[in-house]
């Protein structure tokens, strides 16, 4: 993958290649489109509810979707398609989400909501890859990874306060959907700023790298922390209607949340290099065990304010430590490309599997099944350590 932007000799803070710093604000700017859904789905999946075009387990559906879509599209375009015509790539993939999101705006029954998301969820894919491609190749991935988590969940934050408070109580669902495509096209101007072409990084990118024992332990773990949240994220708005809580408040508690996220990723950005990786992944994990059961635990509206605060707080305060899990487990980076797949598989597993729990109009068992996945995500970290503690005595 020789590069015309960005040459193959590493510098300073780079694997290979010495992207400008507008460069690499661009490509984290496209694949923060690619996510913008993440923060929404509450409040656009909420409305689509709310308005009678989904049923309960048809939301669980839409959302599973296009998770799973985006986690396919992620790891297709970093594992299988070159690094070359960056540009021309995300000027496509934003072309196709704007149609993706119109589409959905008018989609006239379920099926066809669940097949646009699908499509948009490729497209999103696509366009995560174009930023996770570009922080692999940086010796300080984990720094580079939150200031795409804080950029992503900033914009995330403003569009779910803009979409809660003006676009849905005028225009809908579908009000919604339409702003989201103005985004990618209004980003087609950033398109053209990225890399051109992304510099080979030393090691050969290979799959068989991310069959390992260590490889796989830590993708799994962060699977199973993704469908923690996952699990909770999509049924917010029901889970608050059992308890009492209106769909407005709602839609105000995730635009909340995304601000504390984005407080997550800056304070985790700034103490990553001071924090064991180890501990952080623990010590979030509890704190996710915590949350879930207060959310099983039919709150009032303060316990459910903070309980929905907590993890917004931690959900992307994990993704560092979460990078440097994958890249101890492959030093050849194969696997940190990895990790946004990892990330959406779990968020859109998570739905769906918790959704075959829940009985009628009870959605508890929603929070319990999350809270039995945090706790798996951070058996899988014990097993990792001492796979890596045991393959280091070995060698």
């Amino acid at each position: 993958m020789a590069s015309t932007d960005i040459g193959h000799a590493g510098s300073g803070d780079w694997l290979v290649g010495n992207p400008t710093s507008w460069q690499l604000a661009s490509a984290l700017w496209i694949g923060s489109v690619g996510l913008l859904i993440l923060g929404l789905q509450p409040v656009l999946l909420g409305a689509l509810y709310t308005e009678g075009h989904v049923s309960g387990d048809e939301l669980a559906l839409v959302a599973t979707a296009e998770m799973i879509a985006i986690a396919i599209g992620s790891a297709v375009v970093a594992m299988l398609l070159s690094a070359h015509n960056m540009r021309w790539k995300s000027a496509v993939l934003l072309l196709l989400l704007a149609l993706a999101n119109v589409w959905t705006a008018y989609a006239a029954s379920a099926n066809m909501l669940i097949a646009a998301r699908a499509l948009a969820g490729l497209a999103e894919g696509g366009l995560v890859a174009i930023a996770t491609e570009l922080i692999a190749r940086s010796r300080r991935a984990e720094r580079i990874g939150g200031y795409f988590v804080t950029m992503q969940t900033l914009a995330q934050c403003a569009l779910a306060l803009l979409l809660a408070l003006y676009v849905i109580p005028a225009a809908g669902s579908a009000g919604g959907f339409i702003v989201l495509a103005v985004v990618c096209v209004v980003s087609l101007a950033v398109a053209f700023t990225v890399p051109g072409d992304y510099a080979d990084l030393p090691k050969e990118e290979n799959l068989a790298n991310v069959l390992t024992v260590p490889s796989m332990t830590a993708l799994l773990s962060v699977f199973c922390y993704f469908m923690f949240f996952g699990a909770v994220w999509a049924f917010l708005e029901p889970l608050g209607a059992q308890y009492g809580i209106d769909g407005r408040t709602v839609g105000l508690i995730v635009s909340a949340s995304l601000a504390v996220q984005v407080l997550g990723a800056m304070t985790a950005t700034a103490f990553e290099a001071r924090i064991d990786y180890r501990l952080a992944i623990a010590a979030i994990g509890v704190v996710a065990l915590v949350s879930s059961l207060v959310l099983a635990s039919s709150p009032g509206l303060t316990t459910f304010w903070v309980a929905a605060l907590a993890m917004g707080f931690i959900l992307l305060f994990i993704v560092p430590y979460q990078i440097r899990l994958a890249i101890t487990a492959d030093e050849t980076r194969t696997a940190v490309l990895l990790v946004p797949a990892a990330q959406l598989f779990g968020l859109a597993i998570g739905p769906i599997a918790a959704s075959l729990l829940i009985d009628g109009k009870d959605f508890r068992p929603v929070p319990e099944f999350a809270a039995a996945s945090a706790v798996a995500s951070v058996a899988l970290l014990g097993l990792f350590v001492l796979v890596s503690r045991r393959r280091r005595a070995v060698a």
